[in-house]
């Protein structure tokens, strides 16, 4: 039995939101019990001090190796990543050698962590493989528990192959994510076209390339009234598009990385192939944008853009090193200390824990007695350091080696395990 002793509780809608509260678990996962003070002995006891305990966090999009890369990252890795970051539930991208293009790799997907804590939403590819042509078989793979739909880290560049997806997702009023990035525009750009690439020497990658096919697909979205999901917003006018479309009633939701929520093309002064993203860390009008975005409920939730590489991916000269860095274990320390300032622990909840859900109809965990517990426990003021054997991943690509946060996840509940720290 698991008891948590002084947390504030964050969970809206239930009888003890905002309240300090002592909170039992029993050997099942269930909670037992949530009072002011609680005794219980033959318990293990962690007292939180004040930080808080909210429904547990999910991340849509992370990248997994599993199947085909496991070098990168396993199951069971992202798993320990995402625990170690607050999540006890994970959406993965589809874009995995072989892909999850059919129902028997959602079905692999779906049950690979059946023991875990983490809760495993997959999503299944639009296309055959990935790679824009064919159209899957997306009844097929809803009915074998794919959230939604789309051809993750490739963003599908074929506007036809775009609009057939939004349409045969209609039938099972289901959701084509697409994170909008037209190849033909951005060419073999390097980091954000701009004075920084420019001073760098670098070829950059145009924010109109972002805009562009997003432009596109808001223009299908309203000739299918279909749902679209846009995943990795990074520029000022991509916000602006989706803040109209919503205004017009179009069915948009948007996410934006936590990495271009907090920082800008500056770090890339010191050409650290770990700060390489995609999309890329763009000019403090877009940070200022997306802050702005993500305030005023433009943009949903918050993601992690965990994209793991072994080192020889990275360990190039800048023009070919891959793209991509963790992102798990340091979504809620970097946005918490770079933002903390003007979001209160509640609009964390609402952006990890509460918008994720609801954009793909998920439930959310409520903390109630006699309820099974999904939490995470969490403080928005503990400072610490992030050191190489703190990394859960396979993959070391991650610029934050060596940098001190305000913000800690103190631990993890979910299907009756617990993760602590």
């Amino acid at each position: 039995m698991l008891l948590i002793k002084n947390a504030k509780i964050l969970s809206p809608g239930t009888p003890h939101h905002g309240k300090k509260r002592d909170l039992s678990i029993d050997r099942k996962g269930r909670i037992q019990s949530i009072r002011a003070k609680l005794d219980e002995k033959r318990s293990k006891v962690l007292d939180v001090r004040g930080a808080y305990v909210s429904p547990g966090w999910m991340d849509v999009g992370v990248q997994v190796g599993d199947p085909g890369f496991e070098h990168r990252e396993d199951l069971q890795s992202v798993a320990a990543a995402a625990a170690a970051g607050g999540f006890t539930a994970l959406a993965p991208q589809p874009n995995t050698p072989p892909p999850i293009h059919s129902k028997s790799e959602v079905r692999y997907l779906r049950d690979g962590l059946r023991d875990s804590l983490i809760d495993l939403y997959p999503l299944g590819a639009v296309s055959q493989s990935c790679e824009g042509g064919d159209i899957t078989e997306i009844y097929d793979m809803h009915r074998a528990g794919a959230i939604a739909f789309t051809d993750g880290q490739q963003s599908i560049q074929d506007g036809g192959l775009m609009m057939r997806a939004l349409q045969y997702v209609k039938a099972i009023d289901g959701i084509v994510i697409n994170a909008p990035h037209d190849e033909s525009i951005a060419g073999r750009g390097q980091i954000h076209e701009g004075q920084m690439s420019t001073a760098l020497g670098m070829k950059g990658l145009p924010a109109l390339a972002e805009e562009l096919m997003l432009q596109r697909d808001l223009y299908l979205l309203a000739y299918t009234d279909s749902r679209l999901h846009v995943a990795n917003v990074s520029t000022a006018g991509a916000v602006a598009l989706i803040r109209e479309a919503k205004r017009k009633g179009l069915r948009v939701t948007a996410s934006v990385p936590a990495m271009n929520l907090a920082l800008t093309e500056e770090v890339l002064e010191g050409f650290d192939t770990n700060y390489k993203v995609l999309p890329p860390l763009r000019e403090k009008s877009d940070l200022l944008a997306l802050r702005r975005g993500i305030q005023d409920g433009t943009l949903d939730f918050v993601s992690s853009n965990h994209t793991p590489l072994e080192g020889e991916a990275k360990k190039l000269e800048f023009p070919y090193a891959d793209f991509g860095a963790l992102g798990l274990q340091t979504l809620f320390p970097l946005v918490n200390t770079h933002l903390g300032d003007r979001f209160k622990a509640e609009d964390w909840v609402r952006l990890l824990a509460f918008r994720p859900r609801e954009v793909f109809g998920l439930a959310v965990p409520e903390i109630r007695e006699k309820e099974m517990a999904n939490l995470t426990i969490f403080s928005t003021e503990a400072e610490w350091t992030f050191e190489a054997q703190a990394i859960r991943s396979k993959s070391p690509n991650t610029p934050f080696l060596g940098q001190s946060f305000r913000g800690k996840v103190l631990g993890v509940v979910n299907k009756g395990q617990s993760v602590l720290f």
